[in-house]
């Protein structure tokens, strides 16, 4: 990830006066912890919740646990509810991101390298809205698909928040 990404999230946040949370997995916290180095995010970064096994999405986010079991924890859905819910355990946030992907190794061959990133924006007086992006990292190494995936993660909020 470039510092270009980071600093032109922590811009665009701050322009659109908007406050981001994110519900992490695949990326472990690499988000979240990539803004926290731009000076005077606090403002607009709320935090991150790394909930990298599927227990503690469950738990933490409220994703069904359900869902889980019948399409693992790499899929729309799941992001979905992963972004809904860290949403709505942060009131101040404007806007939700979430994370859940396979970098490998021993993925399934459909599930490696596959990530889905879900927006969930909050709307006065309306269900938030959401949307899901299907992506797959172009890198093999796990590592770099990490940091692969946290840019994905941020250039989709400049995208589309």
């Amino acid at each position: 990830m470039t510092e270009e990404v980071v600093v032109g999230l922590a811009e665009s946040l701050a322009d659109k006066q908007l406050k981001i949370v994110f519900a992490e997995s695949c990326t472990g916290g690499l988000v979240s912890a990539a803004l926290a180095g731009v000076p005077g995010i606090s403002e607009w970064l709320c935090g991150s919740a790394v909930t990298y096994r599927s227990a503690t999405k469950v738990a933490w986010l409220g994703v069904d646990e359900q869902r889980i079991a019948q399409e693992t924890a790499v899929c729309s859905d799941v992001a979905k509810q992963m972004a809904l819910g860290v949403l709505e355990k942060t009131p101040e946030a404007d806007v939700a991101l979430s994370i859940t992907g396979h970098l490998g190794p021993g993925a399934p061959d459909e599930l490696d390298g596959l990530v889905f990133v879900a927006i969930a924006s909050r709307r006065e007086n309306a269900v938030p809205e959401t949307d899901v992006v299907r992506h797959v990292l172009t890198t093999a190494d796990r590592l770099v698909r990490q940091r692969e995936a946290a840019t994905f993660v941020m250039l989709t909020a400049l995208e589309r928040m």
